[in-house]
């Protein structure tokens, strides 16, 4: 992997790797996406359902974990996460699934992974997966270098009047910015990045990078995306507010409830890539 690449990826939290899957891999990552999408697990939620604005997104369904072990153990991104990084090993964390369609779908609000997970360290990377050819401005958005500064409250996901409804609310975590007001306000008040991408492209971004999905629309009306999640050897447990989300199904309670805060994330529920 070039330095530009591992740099940009360091100091802006996100970068695009053209060309990343080959036409069998993307193949193989379609069908766990559609089986997926046909076999919801316990997460599996419709944003603002009953609206014109829903989306469907689903997250570490359990029922396919097995497979999706397997599938990452023949994917690139093992390799390319320890070259992008600089980590000896890597892990591979779960998934999650997002389906816009109908030419409606709401833009993914503003947030932070690390919001709804307790997460610390400059070795996370999500894998982007989209299987259209998807236009800059129904793209994923990212806040350049917003992985190095504030770590936010999250949004709830549940008022679409109001996108920075707080998810644990009280002192322990700044509210959200409005980010969508403010650049309409002024479009410069963000440096945001964003990429078209073709099948085959994967945008990596750290899971603490401020990001949101653009909404789709009459000419591009559905977007199909699979994200695959991966941690290295500077990946550590940073304790939330809520310890409801702390400890949550969705981690892997179980597994992981004995570490506490900076210790390595470590876990044998986690497929080791490299």
């Amino acid at each position: 992997m070039q330095d530009p690449v591992r740099k940009a990826f360091l100091e802006d939290g996100a970068v695009l790797i053209k060309g990343c899957l080959n036409e069998t891999q993307l193949a193989q990552c379609r069908a766990a996406f559609d089986w997926a999408i046909e076999n919801p697990g316990l997460h599996a939620s419709r944003m603002y359902k009953g609206t014109a604005q829903q989306s469907h997104v689903d997250n570490a369904n359990p029922a396919a974990k097995a497979r999706l072990d397997d599938l990452v153990s023949s994917l690139p991104f093992g390799r390319l996460f320890a070259d992008l990084w600089g980590s000896q090993h890597v892990w591979y964390f779960a998934e999650e699934v997002f389906l816009k369609a109908g030419g409606c779908g709401a833009r993914t609000l503003w947030h932070q992974d690390t919001s709804y997970l307790p997460w610390n360290g400059m070795h996370w990377g999500n894998a982007w997966i989209s299987f259209e050819s998807v236009p800059k401005q129904n793209a994923l958005e990212i806040v350049r270098g917003s992985h190095r500064g504030t770590r936010y409250d999250g949004t709830t996901f549940r008022d679409p009047n109001d996108p920075t409804q707080p998810l644990h609310g009280g002192d322990a975590l700044p509210r959200l910015p409005d980010i969508e007001a403010e650049r309409k306000a002024d479009p410069d008040a963000w440096d945001i990045l964003s990429w078209a991408t073709e099948p085959g492209d994967v945008v990596v971004l750290h899971p603490g990078s401020l990001h949101g999905g653009a909404p789709v629309d009459a000419d591009f009306p559905e977007r199909h995306t699979l994200v695959l999640r991966f941690f290295g050897d500077d990946a550590t447990w940073r304790s939330l507010p809520d310890s409801r989300f702390t400890r949550n199904g969705l981690l892997f309670g179980k597994e992981l409830a004995a570490l506490k805060d900076g210790d390595p994330y470590r876990s044998p529920v986690f497929r080791q890539l490299v």
